[in-house]
């Protein structure tokens, strides 16, 4: 019966995501967005998180518009960095890749984490393997070696704001 709930909640979610893409009330788009709702619930069962629900709390749409606010501002602040460092006369880089630890749990959370530390201009997320996530920058700052201190300096800009939307 579980089963059967979960399914027929990725089929309202699909439904309605077609809806909302397709913006149309001819009966051709509607029936066809049933169709392809049915067909990706019921036979890729399992494509939606787990909790699915969550996507409809308006708290977490409020993090989730917050973190993404956030994101931007230290975007323009990385593309500055970026920008000082090639437009130097003497290129002042000092490429590495550091490890870094999240507290975040689920992996929709450390997924998220790990694509808003690429967005940002120098860095790059090689791998997360476990609470860890390896980083390669353009400048390390500090020693690489130093979890801790990496943390501080990449990570912790924007678990808290993902902590609040996925956790």
């Amino acid at each position: 019966m579980e089963r059967l709930k979960r399914r027929l909640l990725d089929l309202v979610i699909i439904f309605v995501l077609w809806m909302l893409l397709v913006w149309s009330r001819d009966w051709e788009d509607i029936a066809a967005g049933g169709i392809v709702a049915i067909l990706i619930a019921f036979f890729l069962a399992g494509l939606l998180p787990e909790r699915a629900e969550r996507l409809f709390s308006p708290r977490r749409w409020f993090w989730a518009i917050a973190h993404l606010a956030w994101l931007s501002y230290w975007i323009i602040i990385a593309n500055f960095d970026v920008l000082y460092r090639v437009l130097h006369p003497n290129l002042p880089i000092n490429p590495g890749i550091v490890k870094i630890r999240t507290t975040l749990k689920s992996d929709e959370a450390k997924t998220f984490l790990a694509n808003s530390i690429t967005l940002t201009p120098g860095t790059f997320t090689v791998d997360i393997i476990d609470d860890y996530l390896y980083i390669h920058c353009i400048n390390v700052v500090g020693d690489p070696d130093d979890v801790d201190e990496q943390t501080k300096a990449i990570s912790l800009k924007f678990e808290p704001t993902l902590r609040r939307v996925f956790d």
